[in-house]
């Protein structure tokens, strides 16, 4: 199980990039994410994939929030993503594929969330690839990566197939949050209570901070396994969660 790099710790993870709509720094962007490093802070991204496996930086299933365009991220191929303009980006931005996040991440800690879109792929084909764009960056002296999702069958695929990349579970409390309500309740239970943690090899996880702290939570402290929380959105949030997390994922906001 490899630790979670000390860049992770040390200082707070800018969620999505350090983005900023008013001034045109759109969320996953490339701009977005260099901000961050520039600040010295980490930077946290998402990671979906593209109809012809290419790995792409960007949160939402659909296109419609934050593109000009329409429908699945999943349904087109990269080129055609990348070429894609963030609706608001000054200088106009695109969608940015994962290697050019890794570029502009630098020696920045970068925090890679993989998204299970509608799960139409199935687990391999984006754990694949970010695994090995992950080292390429490496061998290149890039800053540390680490991957962390919801599903724990993506980070079960890096636990078995590249090992070295730290890993970890992102969680809340499935009973309040409305997209647990699809779930049994022994499903919203495990995935709550975190219960493939060890199977997958995690090194650490990143929980909802109103949720915080949890029986799970604690008992990973007490062990020495750091607790990340998401999304932080004011001092405010900040002061409340850190009592029980080991460093906080931000946005709207400077830590």
């Amino acid at each position: 199980m490899p630790a979670l790099p000390a860049g992770f710790l040390d200082r707070p993870i800018a969620h999505r990039g350090l983005h900023d709509r008013a001034a045109g720094v759109i969320e996953n962007s490339l701009p977005a994410i260099r901000a961050a490093a520039a600040a010295g802070y980490g930077c946290e991204i998402d990671l979906q994939i593209a109809s012809d496996g290419e790995a792409m930086c960007f949160h939402d299933d659909d296109l419609d929030r934050l593109t000009g365009a329409t429908g699945p991220v999943r349904a087109r191929p990269a080129a055609e993503l990348t070429a894609l303009a963030l609706t608001g980006a000054a200088p106009q931005a695109r969608i940015p594929n994962f290697a050019q996040a890794l570029e502009a991440a630098g020696e920045a800690p970068l925090l890679v969330e993989i998204k299970r879109q509608a799960d139409t792929v199935g687990v391999g084909p984006l754990e694949s690839r970010a695994a090995g764009l992950i080292a390429a960056h490496a061998a290149r002296g890039g800053g540390p990566v680490a991957v962390m999702s919801f599903d724990p069958r993506a980070i079960a695929w890096f636990h078995a197939n590249a090992p070295q990349i730290p890993r970890g579970l992102v969680s809340m409390d499935w009973d309040r949050d409305a997209d647990g309500r699809g779930l049994t309740a022994e499903q919203r239970a495990d995935l709550t209570g975190m219960r493939m943690f060890e199977a997958s090899g995690c090194g650490f996880c990143s929980f909802h901070w109103k949720d915080l702290p949890t029986p799970r939570t604690r008992a990973l402290r007490e062990t020495g396994l750091p607790v990340l929380c998401w999304t932080t959105r004011s001092p405010a949030d900040d002061a409340a969660a850190r009592p029980h997390v080991d460093n906080v994922t931000f946005e709207g906001y400077r830590p």
